[in-house]
């Protein structure tokens, strides 16, 4: 079905990573994302925490693992890498490779590339 044809049915199939990262500073981890989307990002330690104590790059991992939760088939990202470590950077890769083995698309627009094998590059 075209895009316009029916929006609201396009927009449910969107995952969305911008600049902000969208996590709520007064819930806890835990009431942001489940235990599993958790654990793939390492922040299971954090679950009891409300997310204002967070540091940029684990917010920004609590986002990456509310989008992973929401198993949505398009992942649009926007600067995606912004804020994490190698170590955080190999589990967005993970998150990517497991969406596309899914079947699902991952869009990123990026000024650092990422190693996402089979990935094709448009650099504008």
């Amino acid at each position: 079905m075209p895009a316009l044809a029916d929006r609201e049915a396009h927009a449910a199939r969107i995952g969305w990573l911008g600049h902000q990262d969208g996590v709520k500073p007064a819930l806890t981890v835990a009431e942001q994302a489940p235990p599993a989307a958790l654990a793939a990002l390492g922040l299971e330690k954090f679950a009891p925490l409300p997310a204002r104590f967070l540091s940029a790059g684990q917010r920004r991992r609590l986002a990456l693992a509310r989008l992973a939760a929401a198993a949505r088939p398009l992942w649009l990202l926007d600067e995606p890498a912004t804020g994490l470590d190698a170590e955080s950077v190999a589990r967005l890769l993970a998150l990517c490779a497991a969406q596309r083995a899914r079947g699902g698309m991952v869009i990123a627009s990026t000024h650092t590339p990422l190693a996402l094998p089979g990935a094709e590059a448009l650099e504008l």
